[in-house]
């Protein structure tokens, strides 16, 4: 039986095989990177003891595939490799189990919902100011309405006693 060594970087590219195998079996992705089955396993159990790490950390091993992140970790996944160009970024992505279109999908994703975000945060601050115009021309003319109203119980006071006025000097 011969001793290999692996790298630590041919290891994540196994394991990351090996997690995000969809339907086949641990047995057809040995064989693929030439590996025994029992290797492979060991690998998946060790990264699972370890995986004690946050929930939020990109390079975290997981049982989900990339292309069912979170948004929180897309986010982070992106700020992660924003800086990276060429083979750093060709690398990066290797190392994460993640493909290049990806990123752009998420970034374009990312930025069309803040752009919808602020579109419609602009909407609703154009609907709110009109609101507020109708609320101050409800308000002036609830505030006329009342004056009116005010002068008109006034008149009819005055008008009442006028009459008994009237009544009271004819007897």
């Amino acid at each position: 039986m011969q001793d290999h060594r692996y790298s630590s970087s041919f290891k994540a590219q196994a394991l990351s095989k090996a997690l995000q195998r969809g339907t086949r079996t641990l047995v057809s992705v040995a064989t693929e990177l030439n590996l025994s089955v029992g290797t492979l396993i060991g690998w998946l159990k060790a990264a699972r003891r370890v995986s004690a790490e946050p929930p939020h950390a990109v390079a975290r091993l997981s049982d989900v595939p990339a292309h069912q992140w979170n948004a929180s970790r897309r986010l982070l996944a992106l700020h992660e490799s924003h800086a990276l160009s060429g083979s750093e970024l060709h690398a990066w992505c290797r190392g994460h189990g993640l493909f290049e279109h990806q990123l752009k999908q998420w970034r374009d994703a990312f930025y069309a919902t803040t752009a919808d975000h602020s579109t419609s945060q602009r909407e609703a601050n154009t609907a709110l100011r009109e609101l507020q115009g109708q609320h101050e021309q409800l308000q002036r003319e609830l505030r006329r309405k009342e004056k009116a109203l005010a002068e008109a119980a006034a008149l009819l006071v005055l008008q009442k006693k006028f009459q008994a006025l009237c009544q009271d000097a004819d007897l």
